[in-house]
């Protein structure tokens, strides 16, 4: 099986091969598949489901690091505008100009901080909902599917003992 197949491929692959597979005489909601086939589709839905976990993670590290950078280079840049205003106190006019600059400085680089946080904050969280919903559907279509199953096991058992019965 292709590793790079997503998980809704899969789940699709297994409902087509449950919707195609062949009816049980009189068992109208009953169908025969191949277990193995269908197991291994399974296994690798619970295979790939780490890996979009991981995948989640690795956003929410990332933006992590990108605000920890965005807080880095805001400091940085306050950092600067107060080195270089303690250096122009020679003359009263250029120290307040020099201050206003490093206040305006620092709020701009707070403000881009906010707006990067907020921007990656709805990404990731957008990303993390996209990666939920599909995990959800997902499950949910697996919980339907093995319902069926169960179905369609106790139906062709209960044939077979009614069979044996005659």
């Amino acid at each position: 099986m292709n590793e790079n197949e997503g998980i809704l491929e899969l789940v699709e692959m297994l409902y087509t091969m449950i919707s195609e597979a062949w009816g049980v005489p009189l068992g109208n909601d009953k169908c025969l598949i191949e277990r193995d086939k269908a197991l291994d589709l399974i296994e690798e839905i619970k295979n790939q489901l780490p890996a979009e976990i991981a995948e989640a993670r690795r956003l929410v590290a990332r933006r992590d690091e990108f605000i920890q950078n965005a807080k880095r280079e805001g400091e940085s840049v306050r950092k600067m505008a107060e080195e270089r205003a303690r250096k122009m106190v020679d003359e009263q006019e250029i120290v307040r100009a020099a201050r206003a600059r490093a206040e305006e400085l620092v709020t701009a680089a707070e403000t881009r901080s906010r707006e990067v946080r907020r921007a990656m904050n709805e990404y990731v969280d957008e990303t993390l909902k996209g990666a939920e919903d599909s995990v959800a559907q997902s499950l949910d279509n697996l919980r339907q599917t093995r319902a069926r199953y169960r179905s369609a096991a106790a139906s062709l058992q209960q044939n077979a003992a009614a069979r044996e019965a005659k």
